[in-house]
C-alpha cells in the first residue's frame, strides 16, 4: 500500500493567521449607527388613554355611591323622626283617652250612686228633725245615744262616699243650690240673703243632689214709698165714677 503525502509548502500557504481574519472581517462590516440613551417611562406614562378612561368612570361611580348613600340616610333619619313623632302623638292621646274613660267612670259610678243616696237622705233628715225635738232630759239615756250614733255613722258613710251638705247660713240665694220656699221682709237682712233653713241641701261631688229648701229676705218697703203707695190708691179711687 502507498502513503502519499502532501507537501509542507501548500499547507503553509492555506493557512491564515487570525490576525489577519479578525482585521479582514473588521474591514468588511459596515459603519454602526450611535445608539441614543432615552429614559425609561414613568407608571402614569406607560398608562395608555384606555386605562385612564376606566379610571374615571370607576371615580364617578365612587361618587355617585356616596351620594345615594347619603340620601338615602337622610330619608331613613327623615323617616325615623316621623315615627317617633307619630309614635309620641298616639301615646299621648292614648293616655288623654285613659284619663277620659277614668273621668267618665268615675262620673258614673257617683251618678248610680246618686239614686241610691237620695234615698237615705230622707232618713237623715228623720234623725235630725227628732234630735232637734227631743225633749229635755232625755239626752243621757242609752237608746237615746244610740240613735245618735247611728245618726253620726250614716253621717260618715254620706261623708266618704262625697256627699256634702250645702252651706246655706249667711249666704246670698243662688238658684244652683238653693230653693226658695218663702221670701219674707225682715231686719237686719239684706235682699236676696238667706234667713233660715227648712230642709239641708247636698252635693255628690259637683253635682247637686237636691237642693237646700231657705227662707229668703226680701227687702223692706220705706215708709214714705209706703205713704205713696197709699196716696196713688186713695187717687185712683177717687177717680173711678160712681156707678
Amino acid at each position: 500500500m502507498i502513503e502519499t503525502k502532501e507537501p509542507d509548502e501548500k499547507i503553509e500557504e492555506d493557512t491564515v493567521p487570525p490576525e489577519e481574519v479578525a482585521s479582514t472581517a473588521q474591514e468588511e462590516q459596515p459603519p454602526q449607527e450611535p445608539v441614543e440613551e432615552t429614559a425609561e417611562p414613568t407608571e402614569e406614562q406607560s398608562r395608555g388613554p384606555e386605562e385612564e378612561t376606566t379610571e374615571q368612570p370607576e371615580a364617578e361611580t365612587e361618587e355617585d355611591e356616596l351620594k345615594r348613600l347619603r340620601k338615602e340616610l337622610e330619608e331613613a333619619r327623615a323617616q325615623a323622626a316621623e315615627y317617633l313623632e307619630g309614635w309620641q302623638r298616639t301615646q299621648a292621646e292614648f293616655a288623654n283617652y285613659r284619663k277620659r274613660q277614668e273621668a267618665e267612670r268615675q262620673q258614673w259610678v257617683q251618678m248610680s250612686n246618686a239614686a241610691l243616696i237620695a234615698k237615705i237622705l230622707p232618713v237623715l233628715d228623720d234623725l235630725e228633725r227628732a234630735e232637734k225635738t227631743l225633749p229635755s232630759g232625755l239626752e243621757h239615756l242609752t237608746w237615746i245615744e244610740g240613735i245618735f250614733l247611728i245618726k253620726r255613722r250614716l253621717e260618715m258613710i254620706l261623708e266618704a262616699e262625697g256627699v256634702r251638705p250645702i252651706e246655706t247660713e249667711g249666704k246670698t240665694f243662688d238658684p244652683l243650690y238653693h230653693e226658695a220656699v218663702t221670701y219674707e221682709e225682715v231686719e237686719g237682712y239684706e235682699d236676696g240673703q238667706i234667713i233660715g233653713e227648712v230642709q239641708r241641701g247636698y252635693m255628690l261631688g259637683d253635682r247637686v243632689i237636691r237642693p237646700a229648701l231657705v227662707r229668703v229676705a226680701r227687702a223692706m218697703e220705706t215708709v214714705s214709698s209706703k205713704s205713696e203707695a197709699g196716696e196713688t190708691a186713695e187717687e185712683t179711687l177717687d177717680e173711678t165714677p160712681d156707678s
